[in-house]
């Protein structure tokens, strides 16, 4: 049996808790695998940070973990990594991952130890273990993502190569005669190949004989088997599964060896959760937990979404908070920068920055409360000022854009500028504009020799997402940690506005050679209102998935409507200076059109 990625989501801990039961009933020999990212996700975490996450594990009885990026987010706190520290002396289960060095940090002081052993004592760390399964020895190594360095705050912690240390991993295992080894990887299904994914590990190093992986969130239904080396020549199989995120699923996979440890048979499952009735002792253990959640979730902070605050992501280029300025993005930049100009008495700090991939969740309509904001800034990070020079602030900006406009956890949203860039040009090639509103409110040009001030969180001031060019000014001294709160920082921002209306302010926007550049947004933010209809200046690419209606708006330029509906959408009260385009709409449903206006062509 095996998870990942859960991200400290307990409310359906009892329903996993019954689907291990019912696996056990039927194979009590069972081992129970946990692939990482157990931290950082909700307010369990926050409030708890991976106590409760871990009496359950405890009770479960989980035979080992490896450590996802998220289990060193503490890491630039003031406590550093106690969390995890203290996580670990916990557990009644070991920890493995082959390719992470934790002695340069003394946290970790007696609980590591860099060899793979056949009696793991509960609560240490280990490249590997040895367990009995049915009179058979198992291997089971771990392996991290090297990538963490730049994603999380690991501090003094080392990420070693993972192919070399799965190699010797391998080889250490064989040479105590055991033959059926596990991998359990927080790398990435697909990920990254130049930096690490189980494919490329799977057909890369031999002997592995199943890979049980997170960090990609990927819902595998079935055991994926690798049977060919990097160069296609034929291999001895080896087995993929990964059970998607957040407990929504136990993965449940079965393999079968013959007498020289080669896989013949594998089968494998994801069992949905919700499906499910709750464990009894586990429910009655998580209301202590869930109790003080919902006391500190619901409490109002003083402020009313008079419309959904979104956080889209897409799986190819569509919208995305990684790809696209969102209206949360512009309202955690602005909350940004004006306490970091009020706290530090320096109204010359020009822009706030934010990364996309720290935005982890919207916000609803209406009343707004605790709970939501931490959901949506959940990992504990400060607010932070750099000085840097215009070049410097272009170079930062072009590592926002190279991915685009696929998704990029490093995609930065502003406040206080407006960033045009050419995502047909070469990486590194892609800005065009950068501005910034000087003392007389108006828009003007950075210029590469001046130094500049700006704000963002701790994180991405130190490097984070790969911004060297961030790093090399923590490490000159040019960054100051104000040491406040990002989730109270936006909670307090959201207060003094008290009614949000969620705008785009065209303060990102994408020329394509200069072409009208397409505004990209969800359909629960397209529409104004009948006194106050939405202007748009340039082409409009409106995804009308989840909602009923959509109107109010004036757009000049083309309206391409696309996503997949299920319900009849009502179009109405739209001008459009342009061509209407619905050809891209999924689903069977019928488009009901009232008041609406077009310039151009309608292509439906």
């Amino acid at each position: 049996m095996h998870t990942n990625d859960t991200h400290a989501h307990l409310d359906n801990i009892a329903k996993r808790t019954t689907a291990i039961k019912n696996v056990r009933a039927k194979k009590p020999n069972s081992l129970l695998l946990d692939a990482g990212d157990v931290f950082s996700g909700t307010l369990y975490f926050n409030e708890f940070q991976g106590k409760a996450d871990l009496e359950f594990m405890n009770l479960l009885r989980y035979d080992a973990m490896t450590f996802g990026n998220h289990e060193f987010d503490l890491g630039s706190s003031k406590e550093g990594h106690q969390a995890l520290a203290d996580f670990i002396k916990g557990a009644n289960f070991p920890f493995i991952s082959a390719n992470v060095d934790f002695s340069a940090d003394d946290r970790f002081k007696g609980l590591f130890t860099d060899l793979i052993s056949s009696k793991p004592e509960k609560g240490k760390i280990y490249n590997g273990i040895i367990k009995e399964i049915n009179g058979e020895k198992v291997g089971i190594f771990g392996l991290t993502t090297e990538e963490t360095k730049d994603i999380s705050s690991p501090g003094s912690i080392v990420f070693e190569n993972y192919i070399k240390e799965a190699e010797k991993a391998v080889k250490a295992f064989e040479g105590q005669g055991v033959d059926k080894i596990i991998a359990l990887t927080h790398i990435g299904y697909d990920d990254n190949a130049k930096i690490d994914n189980d494919l490329t590990l799977a057909s890369t190093v031999k002997g592995i004989d199943v890979i049980v992986g997170g960090h990609s969130h990927t819902q595998l239904d079935e055991p994926v088997v690798i049977d060919q080396d990097n160069n296609n020549k034929t291999k001895d199989p080896t087995v993929i599964v990964q059970a998607y995120q957040y407990s929504d699923y136990l993965g449940n996979v079965d393999v079968e060896f013959d007498s020289k440890g080669k896989v013949i048979t594998t089968n494998g499952e994801l069992i949905k959760l919700s499906s499910l009735a709750d464990d009894v002792e586990a429910a009655n253990i998580l209301k202590k937990y869930s109790d003080q959640i919902k006391e500190v979730s619901n409490k109002p902070i003083g402020a009313e979404a008079l419309s959904e605050l979104s956080n889209p992501r897409t799986s190819d280029t569509g919208p995305s908070v990684r790809n696209s300025e969102t209206a949360l993005g512009n309202i955690i930049t602005d909350g940004m920068l004006a306490k970091a100009r009020a706290q530090t008495k320096n109204n010359n700090i020009i822009m706030a920055l934010q990364n996309g991939g720290g935005i982890r969740s919207g916000i609803n309509a209406g009343e707004i409360t605790v709970g939501e904001v931490i959901t949506v800034l959940p990992f504990g990070n400060t607010l932070a000022t750099m000085k840097l020079t215009g070049a410097e602030l272009k170079q930062a900006f072009e590592i926002s854009f190279k991915e685009s406009p696929k998704e990029s956890g490093g995609f930065l949203h502003v406040s206080g500028a407006k960033v045009e860039f050419d995502s047909l040009k070469p990486v590194g090639e892609r800005v065009v504009s950068i501005k910034y509103k000087d003392t007389n409110e108006t828009y003007v040009d950075i210029k590469d020799q001046e130094s500049y001030t700006v704000a963002t969180n701790a994180f991405t001031a130190k490097g984070g997402d790969k911004y060297d060019v961030f790093k090399k000014a923590y490490e000159e001294g040019r960054v100051t940690d104000l040491g406040l709160s990002d989730w109270e920082n936006l909670a307090e921002h959201l207060a003094s506005l008290k009614k949000i209306k969620p705008t785009l302010e065209g303060r990102i926007v994408d020329v394509k050679k200069g072409e009208d550049p397409d505004i990209r947004i969800p359909g629960a933010e397209f529409s104004g209102t009948t006194e106050s209809p939405k202007v748009y200046n340039g082409n409009v690419i409106v995804d009308i998935t989840d909602v009923a209606s959509i109107s109010n708006a004036i757009i000049k330029g083309n309206l391409i409507i696309t996503g997949t509906v299920s319900e009849d959408i009502i179009i109405s009260n739209i001008k459009v200076e342009g061509n209407l385009d619905l050809s891209a709409v999924k689903g069977d449903s019928d488009n009901s059109f009232e008041n609406i206006e077009v310039t151009g062509e309608t292509n439906i």
